[in-house]
């Protein structure tokens, strides 16, 4: 009889070699894994560097984090974390969606939801689990795992709902008090999300930029630079409105998408596949059943031939295929006609039925799934095979660049049909969408020019929501910014001469001075917004400010009212400026540039040391 070695499955259960497994399973599908094994190691190597046991992860909107984090988390268990909890802003469709996806990768041990765990039954010894972030959740998961230490909590979208809106204060909201409980004494904080500018204002959780970890996008990715090019023409269907979306706009942009559709099912796939239009109506409930009605009536008239109006529509069906598709304008009304009637469409707000539309609401159904809602899907939910996307109503207010950058659902892998995706939208919130992008964009390059994140707004856009903004340590710059110093010389001004109104005379100072002095970032800035407005760059010669006196502190070269007014400014000379650049010296050998912007534009830092 063979002899029974119960030491060799004793080592089989302790699982190992995690990580290896998922890189390996996305490996198998195609999927690369460079980005993810950057922002891993970069996690492990911060985590352990982070003195407030808090960091956060950030990446593009629709970019692959949640794979990252399924293999942030298998390489944290293999490097004997015992407990995960990842928190998931407080959606069902949002929470079901992750939940599944981990679950499905493999993973040991499975997932649980944090409603599965009992009270009082012992737990094993490693856990995965996933919690909301609401009251009730989080106190009844603090209770159930009371007992475990350094527990490691990974937040999805961490700037919304986390950061403590009562800063100013002294008091802390309800979800910061009890993830701050939850973390402990030892446990660990990793914030992920594409929108961090609210995690720094706001000090979350003490963390530090310089323990921040970036996921950079997979080479498939089509984001900002596809859907808001600064100087190309989109290589997407772009439909600008000139009023809110009306009715008529609906319809028209629902046509198109049902004939989009069946293009791509006639004459490009190999097997039929379903597609998602997503209406994104305003926060009012009231809007969502009024989009989905109308909608629903649209897709009836299509399926009943009796119907009064179905003539036109079948009409506006065949000539927006012969606008699309000249040479398939028949097949593509016969197919949207034959199935029609397989259009199903979800409305996805907190009143909605979830038996009826099921737990995977967010996946097309059907050839023709229209997917309905407000900010629900503007957080973490991911649309596969969406098509189409039509915004229904204008911004009155001004916007909040994390919720807008949040609300870019149409990024992701979009490459294989992306010369057929439609977004159609009212013209002035593209035109703020466009600039809260660019806007995002340069302070993120900031982090690694300078080593912390310099935010950017206007009076149509703000950074973030201004209760969770600490004014302890949170600066203001209303137009002005200044950069590191630097050993000054004459010379500067003969090679401004040359051209003070070109960016490559900012790129020509720059190798003289180095990128502390005049960072990447601002001549992007500039490049990007004067380019299109020829004349409103003016680069001055520089000054001393010695006249200035006790006003301003001599050795620093800073003073708290800014140098550049109306006589720097010299508006004779530059009449069209916007962007005022100048060097300012000591008369001791040392100097500072300055950069003003002549409007609302301002920079917000966070001083915390």
């Amino acid at each position: 009889m063979t002899e029974f070695d119960i030491s060799k499955f004793k080592n089989k259960a302790k699982l190992t070699d995690r990580y290896k497994r998922q890189l390996s399973r996305l490996q198998k599908k195609g999927i690369p894994t460079d980005c993810i094994e950057n922002a891993v190691e970069g996690t492990q190597e911060k985590l352990s560097l982070a003195k407030t046991s808090a960091l956060v992860i950030y990446g593009e909107p629709q970019s692959g984090k949640t794979e990252m984090m399924i293999c942030l988390t298998a390489k944290l268990l293999d490097l004997g974390h015992k407990i995960i909890i990842h928190l998931m802003n407080d959606s069902v469709d949002l929470l079901t969606q992750n939940l599944n996806r981990f679950r499905s990768s493999g993973l040991a041990p499975a997932p649980r939801n944090s409603s599965e765990l009992g009270d009082s039954e012992p737990h094993p010894p490693e856990m995965v689990i996933f919690c909301k972030k609401n009251f009730k959740d989080l106190e009844k998961l603090i209770s159930r795992v009371r007992k475990h230490k350094k527990l490691i909590i990974i937040d999805d979208e961490a700037d919304y709902a986390t950061p403590n809106g009562k800063v100013n204060s002294g008091a802390k909201t309800t979800i910061y008090n009890l993830i701050e409980k939850l973390i402990g004494q030892d446990g660990y904080y990793i914030g992920v999300t594409a929108t961090p500018a609210r995690l720094n204002l706001n000090n979350t959780f003490n963390n530090k930029a310089e323990h921040w970890v970036k996921f950079p996008p997979h080479a498939k990715y089509t984001g900002q630079d596809t859907f808001f090019p600064i100087e190309s023409n989109p290589s997407y269907r772009l439909t600008l409105l000139d009023h809110n979306g009306a009715s008529q706009a609906a319809e028209n942009a629902l046509i198109r998408f049902l004939v989009t559709s069946a293009y791509l099912n006639i004459h490009v796939n190999g097997e039929a596949e379903n597609y998602s239009m997503l209406v994104h109506t305003s926060g009012r409930k009231e809007d969502h059943e009024t989009d989905r009605i109308a909608i629903m009536n649209s897709i009836r008239t299509l399926t009943d031939s009796d119907s009064p109006g179905f003539d036109e529509l079948l009409s506006k069906v065949y000539f927006a295929a012969k606008n699309l598709y000249p040479a398939a304008a028949e097949k593509i009304t016969e197919y949207v006609i034959e199935n029609a009637s397989m259009a199903t469409w979800t409305v996805i707000n907190s009143e909605r039925d979830r038996a009826a539309a099921g737990e995977n609401a967010t996946e097309p159904s059907s050839p023709f799934s229209i997917i309905i809602g407000g900010n629900i899907i503007s957080r973490g939910v991911t649309f596969p095979n969406l098509l189409a996307m039509f915004f229904t109503r204008n911004v009155q207010h001004r916007l909040q660049q994390d919720t807008y950058i949040q609300r870019a659902r149409m990024f992701g892998a979009r490459g294989e049909y992306l010369k057929h995706f439609e977004l159609t939208i009212p013209a002035r919130l593209y035109a703020d969408w466009h600039r809260c992008f660019v806007f995002h964009r340069l302070a993120l390059a900031t982090i690694e020019e300078i080593g912390s994140p310099v935010w950017i707004a206007d009076k149509r856009i703000a950074v973030a929501a201004a209760p969770s903004i600490d004014k302890a340590t949170v600066v203001l710059d209303k137009g002005e910014m200044a950069f590191g110093l630097f050993d000054y010389s004459a010379s500067f001004d003969e090679l401004i001469l040359l051209d003070q109104k070109n960016t490559n005379t900012l790129c020509l100072l720059q190798k003289r001075i180095g990128t502390a002095a005049l960072p990447n970032f601002l001549i992007d800035f500039i490049r990007t917004t004067a380019n299109l407005h020829q004349g409103t760059l003016a680069i001055h010669t520089a000054s001393s400010i010695e006249g200035y006196g006790a006003s301003a502190d001599q050795d620093t070269i800073t003073r708290s009212k800014g140098f550049i007014g109306a006589t720097q400014k010299e508006s004779s000379k530059f009449p069209d400026a916007a962007h005022h650049i100048k060097i300012l010296h000591n008369g001791k050998g040392k100097a500072r540039l300055f950069y003003k912007y002549e409007g609302s534009l301002h920079f917000v830092r966070n001083n915390a040391i």
